[in-house]
């Protein structure tokens, strides 16, 4: 009989002599409490988070934190349907006000999670004899999208507008064409040139879809993402975002100014055939996404955090993803696998926690730590994790 796990040999024997150097497993790190957005005991011992996606600060908000029990106090604990038969509640038609509000997009949609959202959204309207274009370094959820709506998938180099525009040439004029692109990517941090990749999509009459999980809440002048602050969000069909990052809580959204968009609540299955989201996680998410809009000052607190950390990690000898700081994450490349773990945690043995990223959820092969700044990361909180990297790096012999 054929073992269904055999596939996966070469990764257990990698996790396998990994462990066997006696480095702490990376991935499965148990947080004992959280004490605030940046704080948390890890091991027994109070660790600065580093490595959270928790940009904007908002899980423990006051306000954030009271309507969440509110709602589970007046609605329960959860909807035990999906959203287009007994699963939608008062709620969820508020944060959805809410995401329209926040755009200034005619619809929004609220699904489970982040990645059921381009699930959904990207299966459903591109099938079949459609074409999707998008980045080689895209989200999994971005590709699984694809697979399942059996579009034609045709990538791109990372971040080339030229490539871009080459593939879409070859298309046929008549094709449906959907180019799926995001704002920040999450393992290096950088971020999509939009407004000329949106310019060359549109010329080729392709329809555009922006991920913004990464930018949401922190990038242009209102926090709706790399698409507002290049002035093209006018020119994006789709915006896909989720809950588990600025918002500080889970779910995730589409907004759209197209006309028939409301007709995806009937035919996005994994939007039908998926229980809703309880009314306590969308009290919290509707009241987090209001006070964003008024979240100027914490917004230019966090990008004095990204530009000092990345100018201290790069003064220190590291070796990062982008050569200036161009979001709330900073990737901190290793040389190898083996290497990263030791740092990973040798940073955590100094109260630090980041994030391990290895291959193929990174390009080009990469080992690499990932930074995830917060608002709530204080001056003197910066100072010490560059305080702490330089000890962990001068040991693991990553820097001199």
């Amino acid at each position: 009989m054929t073992d269904l796990f055999s596939k996966f040999d070469p990764l257990i024997q990698q996790r396998e002599a990994l462990l066997a150097t006696g480095v702490t497993d990376p991935f499965s790190l148990v947080m004992e409490k959280v004490v605030s957005p940046t704080v948390a005991i890890c091991n027994g011992r109070e660790t600065i988070l580093l490595g959270t996606y928790n940009y904007m600060g908002m899980t423990f908000d006051d306000d954030v934190i009271a309507a969440g029990k509110d709602a589970l106090d007046k609605f329960g604990s959860g909807t035990t349907g999906s959203r287009v038969l007994n699963g939608t509640y008062q709620g969820h038609k508020e944060c959805e006000e809410a995401l329209k509000e926040f755009y200034a997009m005619d619809h929004a949609m609220v699904f489970s999670t982040g990645y059921q959202a381009n699930l959904g959204i990207i299966s459903t309207i591109a099938g079949k004899g459609d074409y999707v274009i998008l980045d080689i370094d895209s989200h999994a959820s971005i590709y699984d999208g694809c697979k399942m709506g059996d579009a034609e998938i045709v990538a791109f180099r990372h971040n080339d507008v030229e490539a871009l525009e080459k593939r879409l040439k070859r298309l046929p004029p008549e094709a449906g064409k959907l180019v799926v692109l995001e704002g920040v990517y999450s393992m290096l941090g950088d971020v999509a040139p939009l407004k000329e990749m949106i310019r060359v999509s549109k010329q080729a009459g392709a329809m555009v879809l922006v991920d913004e999980a990464h930018s949401m809440g922190f990038i242009g002048a209102h926090g709706r993402g790399v698409a507002e602050a290049q002035g093209v969000i006018d020119d994006v069909d789709f915006i896909i975002g989720t809950f588990s990052k600025s918002v500080g809580t889970v779910g995730g959204f589409c907004v759209s100014n197209h006309p028939k968009f409301e007709i995806m609540r009937l035919v996005c299955r994994p939007y039908v055939f998926t229980a809703s989201l309880p009314p306590s996680v969308v009290a919290t998410a509707a009241t987090s996404i209001r006070k964003l809009m008024h979240g100027s000052n914490k917004r230019a607190h966090l990008w004095e955090n990204s530009k000092t950390l990345h100018k201290g990690l790069q003064g220190l000898g590291f070796q990062l993803g982008t050569e200036e700081p161009q979001s709330a994450i900073i990737a901190v490349i290793m040389p190898d696998l083996e290497k990263g773990a030791m740092m990973w945690e040798a940073l955590l043995e100094e109260g630090l926690y980041v994030n391990l990223a290895r291959p193929p959820a990174t390009p080009a092969g990469m080992t690499l730590l990932r930074c995830s700044l917060c608002a709530e990361h204080s001056s003197e909180q910066v100072g010490e994790i560059l305080a702490r990297f330089e000890r962990a790096g001068k040991r693991v012999g990553i820097i001199d």
